[in-house]
């Protein structure tokens, strides 16, 4: 068995079924995931999970990885071992990173009446906790360019906020002042030029704000969102950054004892449990 099959299988037995949002159950032979649970986390399928735990499969995509790791919740380390195992050089440096540190995978879990999902420096969608997937239903599914935040609001237009006057304008230049700071900062990363340069071809309102250089960002003011369970509702939003894989996590909250208070509280029993 080689070395990446061996690594699957013993951090699979390492994680926790509770930590993942999993039941436990009394019928479990080893503590950690089953095989179909790590398949589903990770978006692979059962098969090709069993043929890389049973080292027949080789060369997995770096996607697979990615995806593998997070699932895992393994450090930036130990995700650079995965990596290696596989022989596919780790992430190099200079490059955003799509990685969720453990430390990032307990926000997520701790912050449960809370809506919080994780972008990328580049504003592509990595992870999202359950009340963020109560409230923004279907959004998880989103894959490509379709889960880039800054692609869906100049190409698609199709964020499910309400915008006010100006509103929405302003949104997409923050969005702007975010892609020249992660420009500056991953001038060699491929997914970004291409990002940025099929967002200049595609829309004209993106050029003409790149080209302008505007790169001050404004508070993010409250945002009404729409909900399918809820309606609309009001909710503050913060932007906070990590600083060990730079992810941007936004967080939806509301004034306690308020209206859009509740509307979460509601969310938090009726959307999640059918979520």
């Amino acid at each position: 068995m080689n070395d990446l099959a061996v690594a699957l299988r013993t951090w699979r037995d390492r994680v926790r079924p509770a930590d993942v949002g999993l039941p436990t159950g009394t019928d479990r032979r080893s503590p950690g995931l089953r095989r179909e649970e790590l398949a589903a986390l990770s978006g692979i399928s059962v098969d090709y999970l069993v043929r890389l735990e049973q080292g027949r499969a080789r060369n997995p995509s770096p996607q697979v990885l990615a995806s593998l790791a997070r699932a895992l919740r393994i450090s930036s380390s130990e995700r650079d071992i995965l990596y290696r195992a596989a022989g596919v050089a780790p992430p190099a440096a200079g490059i955003i990173s799509t990685h969720v540190s453990p430390g990032v995978h307990r926000i997520l879990d701790r912050l449960e009446n809370t809506p919080v999902a994780a972008y990328t420096a580049s504003w592509d969608f990595v992870q999202s906790n359950t009340m963020w997937d109560a409230l923004f239903a279907g959004e998880v599914e989103r894959v490509g360019r379709e889960a880039n935040l800054v692609w869906r609001a100049f190409t698609l237009k199709d964020i499910p906020v309400i915008w006010g006057d100006g509103e929405a304008t302003a949104f997409q230049r923050d969005l702007v002042a975010d892609l020249h700071a992660a420009a500056s900062g991953y001038p060699r990363d491929p997914g970004l030029s291409s990002l940025i340069a099929d967002l200049r071809r595609k829309s004209t309102s993106f050029d003409d704000m790149w080209r302008e250089w505007d790169v001050t960002r404004q508070p993010a003011p409250p945002k009404r969102v729409r909900s399918a369970t809820v309606g609309t509702v009001t909710l503050d939003c913060d932007i906070l950054t990590t600083h060990d894989v730079d992810l941007r996590l936004v967080v939806y909250t509301a004034p306690p004892g308020s209206e859009d208070a509740e509307k979460l509280d509601l969310l938090r029993v009726v959307g999640v449990q059918g979520s």
